[in-house]
């Protein structure tokens, strides 16, 4: 029997432990760009559970294609939670993976990306990248939500398939939006700042 997406998202969040708190913002149906830090490949799927069924159904995680299409497990349970998959080998200058997500994201659903790029096991998170930026530029009308994920690198380390059991936090912030001819480092580093906040709230 296949798994549906209410008993994954169940899965995930009894495997991960997580508290979700919204501050300064609640669940809601509009269009959004989830962004957050990035320690691990549950990241994605782990914030996508946190978020409430009706929210759930039009939210979907930017995934890299070269982990979520490696065996038949993976390939299932990215279709579950309808991901967004980026074959990071395929960037064209004319395919580039915004324009993909804008044209994927329509006028109904909502994305959840990570602007490092790829796992971070630092620290300290890493400098986000400039597709945050142009999906602001491209999509002004959209909002943004920064999210700050605790401890789920610890809940899959590096290298491992299966989950450690452990505590971990999924904390949703206040909406940004990129203003009027704000230039781009110093978006970035707004944005950034506003998911490492959250940390100590």
């Amino acid at each position: 029997m296949p798994m549906t997406a209410a008993l994954l998202a169940f899965v995930a969040k009894v495997l991960s432990g997580s508290t979700v708190r919204w501050i300064d913002s609640q669940p809601d149906t509009c269009q959004r760009v989830y962004f957050a830090n990035h320690t691990s490949h549950l990241d994605a799927l782990l914030i996508w559970a946190s978020l409430p069924p009706h929210v759930r159904a039009l939210a979907r995680p930017v995934a890299a294609k070269d982990y979520w299409e490696r065996g038949a497990i993976r390939r299932h349970l990215a279709t579950i939670f309808h991901a967004l998959l980026i074959d990071r080998t395929e960037i064209k200058v004319h395919q580039s993976p915004v324009d993909l997500m804008i044209r994927e994201v329509g006028t109904t659903h909502s994305l959840i990306v990570f602007p490092e790029g790829g796992r971070n096991t630092e620290t300290e998170m890493g400098e986000f990248k400039s597709g945050l930026y142009y999906l602001g530029k491209k999509r002004p009308d959209i909002e943004m939500i920064p999210v700050y994920i605790d401890n789920l690198n610890r809940v899959l380390p590096r290298g491992e398939f299966l989950p450690v059991p452990l505590l971990s936090c999924i904390t949703f912030g206040p909406a940004m939006w990129l203003e009027h001819q704000e230039p781009k480092a110093d978006f970035l580093q707004r944005a950034r700042e506003n998911v490492r906040r959250l940390k100590d709230l």
